[in-house]
């Protein structure tokens, strides 16, 4: 059954492609000067931090880059899930602006339990229920309701921000457990738990997203609509599960972050630009300019070391707000540009 549906799926987006008559020497080249100039980019903001930044290349300073970036990579994983899963399109495509407000109400959720006495295997049950609550509520409404994934998340947002202020009272609550001691204090091999679980995490959606049948049927959902259908491919059931895993995903982000902060604190969406920015710039990384999770190992790199570079340089933190506008601005005019040229 499997192999005949991805037999199905085949065809249909050779003919897609036939049918678009993209030239794909010509759109590989394209992709491959992008990501050229991306990984060069890269490479450059590491090299001018190197220089002018002291202990930029320090191995406490670049396992500290890591460990600050980890939240920001859960949260950009689960956005480039929803985005490949939903197409490219920034307007009509895949997008979770809901991210950043249900990492707060999932680390209020986890602080509340805790407190309350439930212990950290209850509050993490309800952490991560609630997460994937939150997915299921913007799948309903994108999936079921029709709604742009846009219009949606947004909505979405709102709710969940009005759900932490309740739970929180919008101030500081700080807890202590076991799990949250574990992840702030285990270093095992000699590197921080919160760097284990990014790399560990990093690795395991490698292959599931690029490496199982259900990655690749999520990508050729996102490549092509028709084509998945033709395929015989259960679209709505590929769609639902990506902004369910981005819940999941937040949820684990929010229990790393509760470990980090001892606890939660109001605020949580001002990270949403940073997500945004870093899951749109993993498609520069790639030859065909499209979403990727190595492409998001990448730019998480990139922005840490961008944002760790600044702190070491004392610049303000309003400039690294302007770098990733631009950024921002930048990454989705390549692709614009890419599709009117019809070579993506």
């Amino acid at each position: 059954m499997d192999g005949a549906i991805d037999q199905r799926l085949g065809v249909a987006l050779a003919t897609e492609d036939a049918e678009a008559e993209v030239p794909p020497l010509k759109r590989n080249r394209r992709g491959g000067f992008v990501r050229f100039a991306a990984i060069g980019a890269l490479l450059i903001v590491f090299v001018v931090f190197a220089i002018a930044a002291p202990g930029f290349l320090t191995r406490g300073n670049l396992t500290n880059v890591v460990e600050q970036s980890t939240v920001l990579a859960l949260l950009a994983f689960g956005m480039s899930i929803v985005i490949i899963g939903g197409g490219g399109d920034v307007i009509r495509g895949g997008i979770d602006l809901s991210l950043g407000a249900n990492l707060g109400l999932c680390a209020a959720v986890f602080t509340v339990a805790v407190n309350a006495g439930l212990g950290d295997a209850t509050a993490t049950v309800l952490t991560f229920a609630a997460g994937a609550s939150v997915g299921l509520v913007n799948a309903f409404a994108v999936v079921g309701l029709g709604i742009l994934p846009l219009l949606a998340t947004l909505a979405v947002m709102n709710i969940c921000a009005g759900l932490e202020l309740v739970l929180t009272q919008n101030t500081v609550l700080t807890a202590n457990s076991p799990l949250l001691a574990y992840i702030a204090g285990a270093t095992p091999l000699g590197f921080s738990l919160t760097d284990w679980t990014f790399l560990g995490t990093a690795l395991l959606l490698l292959v599931v997203v690029h490496a199982t049948p259900w990655g690749l049927r999520l990508q050729a959902v996102g490549g092509s609509v028709q084509a998945a259908r033709s395929a015989g491919l259960r679209v709505p059931l590929y769609l639902a599960l990506s902004y369910v895993s981005a819940g999941l995903l937040v949820a684990l982000a929010a229990i790393v972050q509760a470990a980090r902060l001892s606890g939660s604190s109001p605020g949580s969406g001002d990270i949403l630009l940073s997500v945004v920015l870093t899951s749109l710039m993993s498609a520069v990384f790639s030859r065909r300019l499209l979403p990727s999770i190595g492409g998001t190992i990448l730019s998480v790199l990139f922005i840490g070391c961008l944002i760790n570079g600044f702190q070491l340089l004392n610049v303000s933190s309003y400039w690294v707000n302007g770098v990733q506008g631009v950024l921002i601005l930048l990454v989705v005019a390549v692709r614009s540009v890419s599709r009117r040229s019809g070579e993506v």
